[in-house]
C-alpha cells in the first residue's frame, strides 16, 4: 500500500478527495511528511479519515490542514463535529478555545488528546470541554493521562469541579530543588553560622595570649 501510494503521487497525482477516500482510514498513516503537506486542504471537506492511530506528527499535520479545510465553519456548531477526528493534533490554545463552545466531549476523545496539549488545560477549561460528561472524568483519575494532568493542579481547583478529584497539589506545597553543586563543607549549616559567628573572638582571644606570652 505505501509503495503504491508513493508511485501514484510519484507520477504527479494529487492526493485530493477522491485519493484521500480510497486511501482511508486503513492506510493514512502510511503517509509521510512530505505526502501529508502535499494534501489540497479543502480536500478534507470531502473526505472521510480518522487518523487517531497515527504518529504524532501526522495527526499534527492533518489537524492543521481541517483546520483550514474548516475554517468557515468555525463559529458554527456543525464546525466541533467536522474538526473532531482530527482533534488529537490540536495545540492547547486550540483546545482552549473549543472549551468556551460547550461541545461536550467525550472523555474517550479527551484523554487522546496531543499530550503537551491537554496538560496545559487548567480544571476550568477541562470543564468546558467535557461539559456534561465531566462526572465521567472521575473513572479516569488514576489512569494516564488524566493522573498525570491532576498531580498538576492545584487540589483546591479540582475541588471546585466538585466531582472527587485528588492527588493535586496542596495549598503552601513547595518544590525544593536541590542544587547540582557539591557543598563545601559537609556539616550542618548551623554548625558552619556558628563557626563564622565565634572566628572573631577565637582570633582575639589567640592575639591576648600571644601578648601575654
Amino acid at each position: 500500500a505505501s509503495a503504491a501510494i508513493k508511485r501514484y503521487v510519484g507520477l504527479g497525482n494529487a492526493l485530493n478527495a477522491t485519493a484521500l477516500n480510497a486511501i482511508g482510514t486503513r492506510y493514512v498513516c502510511l503517509l509521510n511528511a512530505t505526502e501529508l503537506e502535499a494534501i489540497d486542504a479543502p480536500s478534507l471537506r470531502l473526505a472521510s479519515l480518522d487518523p487517531s492511530a497515527c504518529s504524532q506528527e501526522t495527526k499534527n499535520i492533518l489537524y492543521e490542514k481541517a483546520k483550514r479545510a474548516f475554517s468557515n465553519q468555525r463559529h458554527l456548531p456543525a464546525y466541533y463535529e467536522l474538526i473532531l477526528p482530527y482533534l488529537g493534533g490540536a495545540p492547547a490554545v486550540d483546545l482552549k478555545a473549543l472549551s468556551k463552545d460547550n461541545v461536550n466531549m467525550n472523555v474517550s476523545t479527551f484523554v487522546t488528546l496531543r499530550r503537551e496539549s491537554l496538560m496545559s488545560l487548567t480544571p476550568q477549561e477541562v470543564q468546558g470541554l467535557l461539559g456534561l460528561n465531566l462526572p465521567e472524568l472521575a473513572q479516569w483519575q488514576y489512569r494516564a493521562p488524566v493522573r498525570e494532568w491532576i498531580r498538576l493542579q492545584k487540589q483546591s481547583e479540582l475541588d471546585k469541579l466538585h466531582i472527587g478529584l485528588t492527588g493535586g497539589t496542596q495549598e503552601g506545597y513547595i518544590n525544593i530543588v536541590t542544587s547540582k553543586f557539591t557543598a563545601l563543607s559537609s556539616a550542618p549549616l548551623g554548625t558552619v553560622a556558628m563557626a563564622f559567628h565565634l572566628l572573631p573572638a577565637l582570633l582575639l582571644s589567640l592575639l591576648m595570649v600571644s601578648i601575654l606570652s
